[in-house]
């Protein structure tokens, strides 16, 4: 099967489930499927970070404790613990340290860094979907951190292609470009706008043209520093793609590592909005 191929298999699958689970799926089918982003993503991170050190018992159990917490995460803000993730925390960090103190040194900190921080701002950054569910967020609003990280990579993709001169960070990703990233930014307004266009004609619940425009544009550079962001842990730790789960779209992390910074703005922005109404 050719990266086309592949690419365009992908899509036809994944656009259709992605839809449905955003916008018709009950609750607890979107929850599962957040679990299992944010396992997977956790296991991609801790392999990722783990890629040079020799395979062990301990890095099969920091594995673990890597896809458990971002799943334990979501399935708190589902059942309304918000208040006690700082716990799930503290527990998680000392019993990590606790565990790398008795391994005598077999753990790396960077493995204990992906496992706690990094897991747990994965499993944070998902299960912004179901609080912004639960905040009473009208569904389709839910599909804007996928349209506004989508959009920004896709535009930036073809603007570079064409008119690409300027390297944006040569050293983290040789071939993005300054002229890419304002494509990306004046796409995601686009698609940003046309949003509201199709909320506000056929839910007649639209945020506001002003308030779109600037969450369009604050997503698309949010995006961006997400995508290099992730493209500068692989860079360090040497690999290609965080896994193969979506064949030439890679893993998780490469596929949705602009939606887990910009799932919490665009939270932030919608929930400051209906405080404003």
């Amino acid at each position: 099967m050719s990266s086309l191929q592949s690419r365009v298999l992908v899509a036809v699958i994944g656009v259709p489930v992605l839809v449905y689970v955003v916008l018709w799926a009950p609750s607890a089918v979107m929850m599962a499927a957040l679990c299992v982003l944010a396992g997977i993503g956790g296991l991609e991170l801790q392999r990722c970070v783990s890629a040079q050190a020799p395979a062990s018992k301990s890095e099969a159990e920091m594995i673990g404790i890597s896809v458990l917490l971002p799943c334990f995460i979501v399935i708190w803000h589902e059942r309304e613990l918000t208040e006690w993730i700082p716990l799930l925390f503290l527990i998680v960090g000392i019993g990590t340290f606790c565990f790398a103190i008795v391994k005598g040194g077999e753990i790396k900190f960077h493995q204990i860094m992906a496992a706690i921080f990094g897991g747990g701002a994965i499993g944070y950054s998902f299960s912004g979907f179901l609080r912004m569910e639960e905040a009473g967020i009208h569904r389709a609003y839910l599909l804007l951190p996928f349209i506004l990280s989508f959009a920004c990579d896709t535009f930036a993709y073809f603007a570079g292609r064409a008119f690409g001169k300027h390297k944006l960070a040569p050293k983290v990703s040789p071939n993005k470009t300054i002229e890419g990233s304002i494509g990306g930014m004046l796409g995601n307004v686009v698609c940003g706008l046309l949003f509201v266009f199709v909320m506000d004609t056929c839910f007649d619940a639209g945020i506001g043209y002003g308030l779109m425009m600037i969450l369009s544009l604050l997503c698309g550079i949010v995006a961006q520093i997400g995508d290099l962001s992730f493209s500068l842990i692989k860079r360090e730790f040497g690999i290609k793609d965080y896994g193969r789960l979506f064949l030439e779209h890679g893993g998780v992390l490469d596929r949705f590592d602009s939606v887990l910074f910009v799932t919490p703005v665009v939270e932030v922005i919608l929930r400051l909005s209906l405080l404003l109404e």
